[in-house]
C-alpha cells in the first residue's frame, strides 16, 4: 500500500516588537530580543525620547528588520511628545500629540496629517536607517474612531517608499472583535484593493491580544493564551504585535500597562514559547518575506483607485 503524505500548510509568524525608541526600558528589551533573534522585526518612534538611542544601534549594527512607527497620538499622561512638526492641529493645548484616537481624528488637518507622515520618514532615513516597513502607533490611521481614514494616504506613500504596510488581508473568523464590526469586511476589501493596485504588499492576517493586564489575568495564563494561538494560525502570512519592555521603576512610574510589557519580554524568552513555535511548525520570517512573497502587480488606474478613496471621494490623482 503507498502511503499519501499532505503537505502540512505553511505558518509564517511576524512577531514584530512595537514601541521601540520610546523608552530605555523599551530599547533594552527589543534589542535584546533583536540580537537573539527571538522576534522578527521591530517599529521604531521617531517622535518618542528614545528616539535616538534606538536608532544609534540599529546604525551602528546595521539592523534592517526595523520598520518606522508612524506616531500621532501620545497616550500617557506623565509620558509625553509632540509632533516633528509642530503643527498646531496635531497636538494638544499643552503641546504634545493628542492623547486618543479620537481627538486625532476630530483635529487633525488632512495636510498637517500629511506632512507629518513625511517628516518622520524622513528622520528614520536622516538618522541612517534602512527601514523594512511601515505601520501605526495605536492604529490613528485606520479611521476607527470617526471614520476619518489616512489609509490611502499612508497607502500611497509606501508605494512610492517601496514598503511594505501592517494591514490584513483577511479577517479571521475567529477574531470576535474585528469580525463583529458592521461594514469591516467591505471597507478592508476596498483598502486591500488599493494597496494591491499600488504595489504594496500585506501579511494575510493581523492577530492582537490586549495590552494591559486583564482582571484575574497572571502570566501563565497569558503565555497559554498565546501558546494556543500558535496552534491555531491560519495558513498563510500573520502578524502579531507586542510591547516588550526590561522592568524599571520610570517604566513603573509612566506607563500603566507595564506590567503586561514586561510579561511580553519574558515570554519571548521562555523556552515553553520556543518549543511551541517549533512543535506547532510555525516559522518566524519577516517584512523581507512578506515584500518578496505577498506584492501584487501594480494595476493600471491605481490612482483613480486612490482619488475614489481619499476622504469626501474628491478623484484626486496626485500625491495626497
Amino acid at each position: 500500500m503507498t502511503t499519501i503524505r499532505t503537505k502540512t500548510p505553511a505558518k509564517h509568524l511576524i512577531l514584530n516588537c512595537d514601541d521601540f525608541g520610546q523608552s530605555q526600558a523599551a530599547n533594552v528589551a527589543i534589542i535584546h530580543l533583536l540580537e537573539e533573534n527571538r522576534v522578527s522585526s521591530a517599529t521604531i518612534m521617531p517622535p518618542a525620547p528614545a528616539f535616538g538611542e534606538a536608532a544609534a544601534w540599529c546604525r551602528r549594527t546595521g539592523e534592517r528588520r526595523v520598520g518606522l512607527h508612524m506616531t500621532l497620538t501620545s497616550e500617557f499622561e506623565g509620558f509625553r511628545w509632540g509632533s516633528l512638526s509642530g503643527a498646531a492641529s496635531l497636538q494638544d493645548g499643552s503641546g504634545y500629540l493628542h492623547k486618543t484616537v479620537e481627538a486625532f481624528e476630530r483635529h487633525a488637518a488632512p495636510r498637517d496629517v500629511r506632512q507629518e507622515l513625511q517628516l518622520q520618514y524622513e528622520a528614520v532615513r536622516r538618522a541612517g536607517l534602512h527601514i523594512s516597513h511601515v505601520d501605526n502607533h495605536m492604529g490613528s490611521l485606520y479611521g476607527l474612531a470617526t471614520g476619518r481614514s489616512y489609509l490611502p494616504d499612508i497607502l500611497w506613500r509606501c508605494s512610492r517608499w517601496g514598503l511594505p504596510f501592517r494591514l490584513f488581508r483577511c479577517i479571521d473568523p475567529r477574531d470576535r472583535f474585528l469580525a463583529s464590526i458592521p461594514g469591516a469586511r467591505e471597507a478592508l476589501r476596498k483598502v486591500v484593493a488599493l494597496a494591491d493596485a499600488l504595489g504594496v504588499p500585506l501579511p494575510d492576517y493581523l492577530l492582537t491580544h490586549p495590552y494591559q493586564v486583564e482582571p484575574g489575568e497572571t502570566y501563565d495564563g497569558f503565555k497559554q493564551m498565546l501558546i494556543r494561538k500558535l496552534y491555531e494560525l491560519p495558513e498563510g502570512v500573520v502578524e502579531t504585535y507586542i510591547h516588550p519592555a526590561a522592568d524599571d521603576a520610570e517604566m513603573r512610574r509612566l506607563i500603566p500597562s507595564w506590567e503586561k510589557r514586561v510579561w511580553e519580554y519574558r515570554l519571548m524568552l521562555d523556552d515553553d514559547f520556543a518549543y511551541a513555535l517549533s512543535d506547532a511548525g510555525v516559522r518566524l520570517v519577516d517584512y523581507a518575506y512578506v515584500q518578496a512573497h505577498r506584492r501584487k502587480p501594480r494595476l493600471r488606474g491605481a490612482a483613480s483607485l486612490l482619488g475614489l478613496l481619499l476622504p469626501g471621494g474628491r478623484g484626486r490623482t496626485g500625491a495626497p
